[in-house]
């Protein structure tokens, strides 16, 4: 508590972080030839930007042991979304992770017990003490994490807004400048990116859905414009910083390309059946959790969206089942919403502008009541900001 109030400064913030990385086991990678590298996001609602991410990099020449983590309250976790396709492990080990690069080129799994386990000890204290928003222990909590992967390049998806773990784009810029301050220290070349999460990111919320909408974009399937601009933007800047890639211009060809050739693609279905997963979801989604009901909701008038808050959006996500409110909680992997427009997009009278899916009638009209009284309609066009709104970089 005392660190929560009294902050730290950059050298105790270092120290901490070491002490949290020597705790446990730390990684390297000495078979592996080509550039190891990752990315971590803050947290967010409809946040599926690793499911394309990882994927898509590894066919442009990374090896990626993305560690992540799970839902809790309002956000979702890449382990839940990944865990809707049947059968698919997430708790590796570093010999999974060992095989799944050489053979695959990226792996997800959870957070061992002997992975930074001091992290998990204080974060317990941090919860149970209301000292979880502190920007000293949030660094080196991230970064304990990431660094003990043995990178050598890190991007990190910095999240501001209603939905965001940060709500003040001033403080979520604080964190940022943190972040990659420490983490150049350590010497893991780092970049981030601060993203708006004011309203939902991509066309879906909830953990089948945003599976679908994942597999939809690695398809080449038309994608959301905010979903794809956060995934290439961060996954430009991994290319680059790994040496994959001269410059932006360069790792967008290749990424394109990556998309296009269909090979990110390949390398999904190749991880999900590497950790045990049935990669027959890529051409059947009927074969995750799909929830019974369905709930149109339509716009009152011709009118633009003018905004969605991501809070709340998640928070009646997690009302339908489909998140926790403690950890431990069991989820239903097939609710969630589906989003055909975003703010700014025009809709007419009667058309639709989200889906519910739900286990119940009953369940159904109550998230349709909620959505109906957070949705905000304009009768002029709204002006839409920038989804990238800042780019944060140290050099060594």
């Amino acid at each position: 508590m005392a660190v929560y109030f009294q902050g730290m400064t950059a050298e105790e913030t270092r120290a901490l972080t070491r002490i949290m990385i020597e705790s446990g086991e730390t990684w390297s990678w000495p078979d592996v030839v080509l550039p190891v590298a990752d990315k971590h996001s803050t947290g967010g609602v409809g946040d599926k930007v690793s499911l394309v991410l990882a994927p898509l990099v590894a066919a442009c020449g990374l090896r990626v042991p993305m560690v992540s983590g799970r839902g809790l309250g309002h956000t979702g976790g890449t382990l839940d979304k990944l865990e809707s396709i049947p059968g698919f492990r997430t708790d590796l080990s570093k010999s999974d992770f060992d095989r799944l690069l050489a053979d695959v080129g990226y792996a997800m799994g959870g957070q061992t017990e002997a992975f930074a386990p001091l992290d998990k000890e204080l974060y317990a204290l941090r919860d149970v003490t209301g000292t979880v928003e502190s920007p000293p222990l949030i660094v080196a909590s991230i970064l304990s994490k990431k660094i003990a992967e043995g990178l050598e390049a890190l991007v990190l998806d910095v999240k501001w807004g209603d939905g965001a773990f940060m709500r003040e784009r001033e403080d979520a810029e604080a964190l940022a400048e943190g972040l990659v301050e420490v983490a150049t220290e350590f010497g893991v070349p780092t970049e981030a990116l601060l993203t708006d999460m004011n309203e939902p990111l991509g066309a879906t919320v909830g953990h089948t859905l945003e599976v679908r909408e994942s597999i939809g974009m690695l398809k080449g399937e038309e994608t959301d414009r905010r979903l794809r601009e956060v995934v290439l933007g961060l996954s430009t800047r991994l290319l680059v910083l790994a040496g994959a890639a001269s410059d932006d211009e360069e790792a967008g060809r290749r990424l394109e390309d990556g998309l296009g050739s269909g090979d990110a693609l390949e390398r999904f279905i190749a991880d999900v059946e590497a950790q045990g997963g049935e990669p027959g979801v890529v051409d059947d989604p009927g074969r995750m959790p799909t929830a019974p009901v369905r709930h149109r909701l339509e716009a009152p008038e011709a009118a633009w969206m003018a905004a969605l808050p991501a809070r709340a959006v998640g928070r009646a996500l997690v009302d339908l089942g489909g998140g926790r409110r403690v950890k431990g909680d069991e989820i239903d992997r097939s609710v969630g919403f589906e989003l055909p427009g975003t703010v700014g997009d025009r809709f007419e009278k009667g058309e639709p502008w989200c889906v519910v899916h739900a286990r119940s009638e009953s369940e159904a009209r109550e998230a349709a009541e909620t959505l109906s009284g957070i949705v905000e309609w304009s009768e002029e066009p709204v002006e839409i900001g920038a989804v990238i709104a800042r780019r944060f970089r140290k050099e060594a």
